[in-house]
């Protein structure tokens, strides 16, 4: 008669009893930063943001669920509101399926607008 080993239980154990996740307030602000990023490639007005410029994100969790705060800088002109609802549907999404946590909220600032002529004034600058 053979018993069974005390690490392989019969029954798989409920999630609770498995441990738990914890992640770093600056893992969740990276992927959601690189959501952001993801979310923004293809914006209208995309071209005349600098190269340099990157949405930066800052996170805050409560019992496993993530309220995310974005600054980004955008083209113009765009419709603003809608590619800020695009940018938090996509974060939203992306960070739930990547850590498995809720996203209660995203928050998107809007910290400059770059047009066409501030693009020209750069690249001027530049060169």
């Amino acid at each position: 008669m053979t018993a069974a080993a005390p690490d392989s239980p019969a029954q798989p154990l409920a999630p609770k009893e498995r441990g738990s996740l914890r992640l770093a307030d600056r893992v969740l602000a990276k992927i959601a930063s690189q959501a952001a990023r993801e979310s923004l490639a293809d914006a209208p007005g995309r071209e005349y943001v600098p190269r340099g410029a990157r949405p930066q994100a800052s996170v805050s969790v409560v019992r496993e669920q993530v309220y995310v705060r974005l600054s980004v800088e955008l083209g113009y002109p765009v419709d603003i509101a809608e590619v800020c609802r695009s940018v938090r549907r996509h974060v939203a999404s992306r960070v739930e399926e990547s850590t498995g946590f809720a996203v209660l909220g995203v928050t998107v600032e809007v910290e400059r607008l770059h047009s066409r002529a501030s693009h020209i004034v750069e690249e001027a600058r530049v060169r």
